[in-house]
């Protein structure tokens, strides 16, 4: 691994870890409030947002910053961090012990890198993804680094599917796995590259929760099937603020043709 990518994995590393600490004493002990979009914010939040961008600002000079509780307009920078200070605030707020702090780094609109951080259960995931950007990254998607790959079963009664709160429709007899609701977009996700689920969908995701994640699942070996528009890469001064990207993530791409079927039944 080149400096430059062990500067980029420790900071995030680094930063997650010391935001993650501070929020597990906030965690269960904060008052939220309701934002514009009806989803709920606490000071946590803020507070994670402001050390996190301070973070990236006295680090990386001259990378833009995307994040859900600051600047939501994409700056066209080559290089920019895309952050989600704090996935999950309503489970964050009730005592639940599935949140997560989220950061994906995009060059040229396009994520390359991303890690995701859950204080609670202390998993930290990371993954590197080229894509078509020409650069020349590391390989592979971790989780505590060690190495992560989707599963190769077949659906049964005793694998799992994920949905978040707006996509339940897809819940009709013959559904060939078991539900769950973990209620944090990019966990949803991470879990079907640590081949822990099959499968996991996500109705109204913004960018911040999915830009990490869909560096992760993919050099996990899953595959990201977008259900309206493909969220990257992203441009240059646009507003992102309440634009949603439905999405489905499976552990292999043979499987959403299994899927689909039951993904149809959600209004998106």
């Amino acid at each position: 691994m080149t400096d430059f990518w062990t500067t980029i994995l420790e900071f995030a590393q680094t930063t997650t870890t010391r935001v993650g600490k501070q929020l597990m004493l906030d965690f269960g002990q904060v008052q939220a409030s309701l934002k514009a979009d009806g989803t709920l914010v606490t000071q946590a939040d803020k507070w994670a947002d402001r050390t996190i961008c301070d973070a990236i600002a006295s680090t990386f000079a001259g990378y833009g910053i995307l994040s859900e509780e600051a600047d939501k307009v994409f700056p066209g920078t080559e290089w920019c961090w895309v952050i989600d200070p704090l996935d999950g605030t309503t489970n964050f707020t009730r005592g639940i012990p599935i949140w997560s702090i989220s950061l994906g780094l995009l060059y040229r609109g396009i994520p390359i890198f991303g890690y995701v951080y859950v204080p609670p259960t202390d998993q930290a995931f990371h993954g590197f993804w080229q894509g078509t950007s020409e650069l020349t990254t590391p390989t592979g998607a971790f989780l505590n680094h060690h190495p992560i790959h989707s599963s190769a079963d077949d659906p049964s009664n005793n694998h799992f599917f994920n949905l978040c709160s707006r996509s339940t429709a897809v819940i009709q007899d013959g559904f060939p796995c078991k539900i769950r609701m973990l209620g944090v977009a990019s966990y949803n996700f991470l879990t079907v590259a640590t081949g822990a689920v099959l499968g996991g969908m996500e109705a109204t995701p913004k960018v911040w929760d999915i830009a990490a994640a869909w560096v992760i699942v993919q050099a996990a070996g899953g595959s990201w099937v977008s259900l309206k528009t493909e969220p990257f890469p992203l441009l240059s001064g646009e507003d992102y603020s309440d634009r949603s990207f439905p999405t489905v993530v499976v552990s292999r791409a043979e499987l959403q043709p299994v899927f689909q079927p039951f993904v149809d039944q959600v209004k998106i």
